[in-house]
């Protein structure tokens, strides 16, 4: 089995070799995104394993498919950058829909106390030995409402974080997570009321047609006044214009971003040396209550040896049974994980 890998950082490498040469696998890494100019490279190979900010649409499953790949193996769980109704009867693409729901949330967490305890601007200042203590006032967590959207693995993992600092849970998901809402210091709410009473809003959900733009113009203006929002699941669920506006409206008062809507073209690179093109990124990054990480929440050892191992063994169970219980489909106009056993 012979996969071509794109996007690839050295982090990628140390995990991906152990658990490919376990299993025989010959992994040939490249360093560009895979998109409709760079799928040629996948020519010769038996899988393709791609990343969140790779293109993976009709043009390159067909080119794909040309070349004889049948697996497009993507070591993440979202799959909103692949055309997955193009994608159906041509390509088997599976999916890691869990690796480290704790790096995920703890990072979240990191964000959220840098930001309300200043933690960003006191490591500046005493590096320069300002001392001064003007400027620097938080707010405690404790007694805090806390409103997450997406109650997923990692949602819940936030969610006992939160309930560890005394936080009060205002949860809503489309599907709910059975058990978790206790009538008390959890309960599932209408977006609604998650929005008008939360002092803090987190993002955890995937994104979908429903979740596109899930915090608005809108919803921002349901809002308390200086709500924090973090979002360290998907770019698009959160309007940038709208959030920029937001921010120095001063209805919100800060936000933690771990993903943007447009980082494809600058998330995982350095671009230290030149000028941003983007001006609502580079905006939104001038604002004093603005924290943005470049998308390394899932960035721990401990993630990457599972993402690792399980694409590998995502393959590995596709090649020996026809099966993957970590496929996903396009049945009904919707794509969601193999239910049946077998997607073609």
């Amino acid at each position: 089995m012979k996969i071509a890998f794109f996007d690839t950082k050295p982090y990628d490498k140390p995990s991906f070799d152990k658990y490919a040469m376990a299993h025989g696998f010959e992994i040939k890494y490249f360093e560009t995104k895979l998109n409709e100019d760079t799928v040629e490279l996948a020519s010769g190979y038996d899988a393709v394993c791609a990343f969140v900010n790779d293109t993976i649409n009709a043009a390159v499953i067909d080119r794909m498919q040309e070349f004889g790949i049948g697996i497009l193996a993507l070591r993440c769980a979202g799959f909103n950058n692949v055309d997955m109704k193009h994608a159906f009867g041509r390509v088997h693409v599976l999916r890691v829909p869990a690796y480290s729901p704790y790096a995920v949330a703890e990072h979240t967490m990191a964000m959220l106390l840098t930001s309300i305890r200043r933690i960003h601007k006191a490591y500046i200042r005493t590096r320069d030995f300002n001392f001064s203590l003007a400027g620097m006032t938080g707010f405690d967590l404790h007694g805090k409402t806390v409103g997450v959207i997406g109650t997923g693995r990692i949602g819940r993992v936030f969610i006992d974080i939160c309930r560890g600092f005394g936080m009060k849970v205002l949860a809503y998901d489309k599907y709910q997570a059975s058990g978790l809402d206790n009538g008390d210091t959890i309960r599932y709410v209408s977006l609604d009321e998650l929005f008008s009473e939360s002092d803090i809003i987190s993002l955890h959900c995937s994104l979908t047609e429903e979740t596109y733009h899930v915090i608005d113009e809108e919803a921002i203006g349901k809002c308390k006044r200086g709500v924090v929002i973090l979002n360290t699941s998907r770019g698009a669920l959160v309007d940038a214009e709208a959030l920029l506006a937001g921010i120095k409206s001063r209805k919100v008062g800060a936000a933690c971003l771990d993903v943007y809507e447009e980082e494809a073209d600058f998330f995982f690179e350095d671009f230290s040396g030149h000028i941003l093109e983007d001006d609502i990124l580079a905006r939104l990054i001038s604002m004093p209550n603005v924290i943005v990480t470049s998308h390394q929440a899932f960035l721990t050892e401990d993630a990457l040896s599972n993402i690792a191992e399980t694409t590998i063994d995502n393959i590995v169970h596709l090649i020996g049974s026809g099966q993957c219980e970590n496929e996903v489909c396009f049945r009904g106009g919707v794509a969601e994980d193999c239910k049946s056993g077998k997607c073609f």
